[in-house]
């Protein structure tokens, strides 16, 4: 497993994973935690029912399943609400370990009334917000607001593009929250910076996506013909989860760990 120590830190390793064929090369590289979700090209969506009762039955290593209806910002409609909570209910009661999400007012503030909801949903269950944390106008301020609805762990870059510039907020963020909430950095972490992201950050996880390209050449005989918008990925090119690139992030954080 990935779990290790870096100096006196254990340091989780969480892969971001689109499918069930992702989470399940994810934890045949040795991740500890998968995050599951679909359309990681649109930055991760709602996996799909059939999607968390085969994770529920292929996977060992503890999931946690995103609730994000659609691409876009994090102001959601009562119609949209209204699905995250189907969704959170059927992903927790099929074996996910809890539930990820983020949810925020107009003025990019966290809606806390129905970041509660979702909380008391999950009944002591895992629960993260996301990187809509880190579009949020007063980060440290929607810590402690996060903290007071006892979310169990914030996914953040630091509200930069990549966790390692992102480091200087990621380390407030951390000694801030004292323990009282987990810090996940996550956002442009690989393995040549994966270490000097935990060294500057303080933290003991990672998030991450370690992923592979495939030919798929079902549709070459009309390449001409595209199903996506002109912006989605070519329908000739897959991507999965590199079982390889995870078992060697695990390695070098072992290595990095010391006897």
């Amino acid at each position: 497993m990935g779990v290790t120590k870096l100096g006196e830190r254990r340091v989780l390793l969480e892969i971001c994973c689109g499918s069930v064929a992702d989470a399940v090369e994810a934890e045949q590289g040795g991740a500890d935690r998968v995050e599951l979700c679909s359309a990681l090209y649109l930055g991760g969506l709602t996996p799909s029912f059939g999607t968390i009762l085969e994770a529920e039955a292929r996977l060992t290593v503890p999931f946690v399943v995103m609730l994000r209806p659609r691409s876009g910002g994090f102001c959601y409609s009562a119609a949209e609400f209204a699905v995250m909570r189907r969704d959170a209910e059927a992903a927790l009661a099929h074996g996910a370990e809890g539930i990820v999400f983020g949810i925020l007012q107009e003025d990019g503030a966290v809606d806390v009334e129905r970041s509660r909801e979702l909380v008391k949903l999950a009944r002591g269950r895992t629960t993260v917000f996301h990187r809509a944390f880190d579009v949020t106008p007063a980060p440290l301020a929607a810590l402690d607001q996060l903290i007071e609805l006892g979310v169990t762990r914030v996914l953040t870059s630091g509200q930069q593009e990549d966790s390692l510039r992102g480091a200087a907020l990621i380390r407030q963020v951390w000694e801030r929250a004292s323990g009282r909430i987990q810090v996940l950095p996550g956002g442009g972490i690989d393995r040549s910076n994966l270490a000097e992201v935990i060294r500057q950050t303080g933290v003991d996880q990672i998030h991450l996506a370690a992923l592979r390209r495939y030919a798929d050449s079902s549709c070459a005989h009309n390449p001409a013909l595209r199903f996506g918008a002109p912006q989605s990925p070519s329908e000739d090119v897959v991507e999965i989860t590199d079982r390889a690139e995870v078992a060697a992030i695990v390695a070098q954080l072992r290595e990095q760990a010391g006897p």
